[in-house]
């Protein structure tokens, strides 16, 4: 079998996908794959024409890549390929439409009001009185917690979310949620182990997640069997309600009243050595050699079945 693992891309984590990129090719390389490794673009598409090529792997993050884009071609091509469909990328992307899915599967979300072009300052203050003191400004689609800004008052939302309009498009305010910061990754219709992320600062920002050596990722710090059976209903609830498949993983807040408020899907998580997604795998004895081959395996499998109807 032959993989081309498409990474790098042209959104603002290219960097990440990259790495993730290099990591994933590493790993099927490991498990006995062929690999061709290629740093893709919107108009450069010219290693979708191999015709050697047997499943291709999107290790790319954000714009065309996570977003439907890229898997859209794809399929219009007829071609087998990891992860998610256009529809589900599209929606988890989005994280306002991911969230209403979200509420409609019974999962717990936090109140989020919208910026964008016509919003009124005044009015957005209006909405936001009486959820916290603190809240979370972050662009509706953009992933790796670029953009995302921690603020102390209504007042400074507002600002905050102009400037954030101005640099990456309509985005949110949610109040910020104290709790465990905890993430659940979804292989197959396997939930992996909760894992729980503490930052050195508080916030779990793009400098946390990939560039802070001292950043935690503990295991078992979840107590009592309910709880942790709750979230990882939650976690197919919210993989269910988006239509997805093969892996993702699923972020949460998990207060002190142990209600698990659902914040993101991520259809294509990191594949770094500090992701979440290849560190839950590994608790359970998946190595990241396995966990990319069975994720290759299930993607050609499923379009193998599909041909054979």
């Amino acid at each position: 079998m032959k993989v081309a693992v498409l990474r790098g891309g042209i959104g603002q984590e290219r960097e990440v996908s990259l790495e993730s990129g290099r990591c994933v090719a590493r790993g099927l390389r490991e498990g006995g794959l062929e690999v061709l490794e290629s740093d893709i673009r919107p108009d450069d598409l010219t290693v979708l024409d191999r015709s050697d090529i047997d499943v291709f792997f999107i290790a790319l993050h954000g714009e065309f890549g996570e977003d439907g884009q890229l898997q859209q071609i794809l399929e219009d091509r007829g071609l087998i390929y990891t992860g998610c469909g256009p529809e589900a990328s599209r929606l988890a992307f989005d994280k306002v439409a991911s969230k209403e899915r979200f509420a409609a599967a019974g999962v717990s979300i936090a109140p989020t009001v919208e910026c964008g072009s016509g919003t009124d300052g005044t009015e957005i203050e209006g909405r936001l009185r009486g959820l916290g003191d603190r809240f979370v400004v972050k662009p509706i689609r953009q992933g790796s917690s670029v953009g995302v800004y921690v603020v102390n008052s209504t007042a400074e939302a507002v600002a905050t979310a102009q400037q954030a309009y101005a640099e990456f498009g309509d985005c949110m305010i949610e109040p910020f949620l104290r709790g465990q910061e905890i993430t659940v990754g979804v292989l197959g219709r396997e939930t992996l182990p909760i894992i729980e992320i503490r930052s050195k600062t508080g916030f779990y920002d793009y400098q946390a997640k990939y560039l802070d050596e001292q950043t935690e990722y503990l295991f078992d710090t979840v107590r009592g069997g309910d709880v942790r059976r709750q979230i990882g209903q939650a976690a197919l609830a919210c993989y269910d309600a988006l239509w997805c498949r093969d892996f993702a993983r699923v972020d949460f807040i998990l207060t002190e009243e142990g209600t698990a408020y659902a914040l993101e899907i991520n259809t294509i998580p990191g594949f770094t050595t500090h992701s979440l997604l290849p560190k839950a795998a590994a608790r359970v004895g998946i190595s990241m050699s396995a966990l990319c081959v069975r994720i290759v395996r299930a993607s050609f499998s499923r379009k193998s079945s599909v041909a054979k109807r």
